[in-house]
């Protein structure tokens, strides 16, 4: 993906408002042998590309200064309560940049698996994305993960997944963390109605 910076003169708090006003977000730019840059982008075109999974986790391409350098998101700030962006971070990689960076999971396949199709079992999503450690030229847009041979009982682990050489989950300490379970259905039990009790009053003659 590929998107525009222009590079920012005025910095600190009150420029950062002005520029907020004026429909650009403030941010900045490092890493690599080259300085970190203070820039600024269009609110409008960055609030499109935030929306899309890929401007996460892709190398993206920045146009800045009539040259085009290779970076990838690091963080962004939103605004607490308004659809806006305040603050953006990316880092300048080249092809010996080593990266940790969070990519989302995508399951597939869960309805042809047999704890789905023949035990009507549900599959839970225990995670949604894992960090992983590669170079830059390796990372991935997101992992696939492969449900179609889980069977009732069983669940799927970091183990389970194929991810592309060079590329490592980063457990943080754990050793083989959860990524899916099976659950099975819960039946549920009718209770079969209860009579009400009968009246024995009911057309009894009172004593003279």
């Amino acid at each position: 993906m590929k998107f525009v910076a222009f590079e920012r003169q005025a910095q600190g708090t009150g420029a950062s408002r002005r520029l907020r006003r004026a429909g650009k977000v403030p941010g900045i730019v490092y890493g690599g042998s080259a300085a970190p840059q203070a820039i600024e982008l269009d609110h409008n075109a960055l609030w499109q590309a935030v929306q899309k999974e890929a401007f996460h986790t892709s190398i993206l391409e920045m146009e800045l200064g009539g040259q085009t350098t290779k970076v990838v998101l690091r963080a962004v700030q939103y605004h607490p309560f308004k659809p806006q962006v305040l603050h953006v971070d990316f880092q300048r990689v080249d092809e010996n940049t080593r990266l940790r960076k969070k990519v989302p999971l995508h399951f597939v396949n869960a309805e042809n698996s047999p704890a789905v199709k023949a035990d009507k079992c549900l599959i839970n999503h225990v995670a949604t994305e894992l960090e992983i450690e590669c170079l830059a030229t390796q990372l991935p847009d997101f992992i696939e993960v492969d449900l179609g041979n889980l069977h009732k009982g069983q669940s799927l682990h970091v183990s389970d997944l194929k991810l592309a050489p060079g590329v490592k989950v980063v457990t943080h300490g754990k050793p083989n963390p959860t990524i899916a379970t099976v659950v099975e259905p819960v039946e549920e039990v009718v209770a079969a109605p209860t009579a009400a009790p009968a009246d024995d009053k009911k057309g009894k003659k009172g004593k003279k």
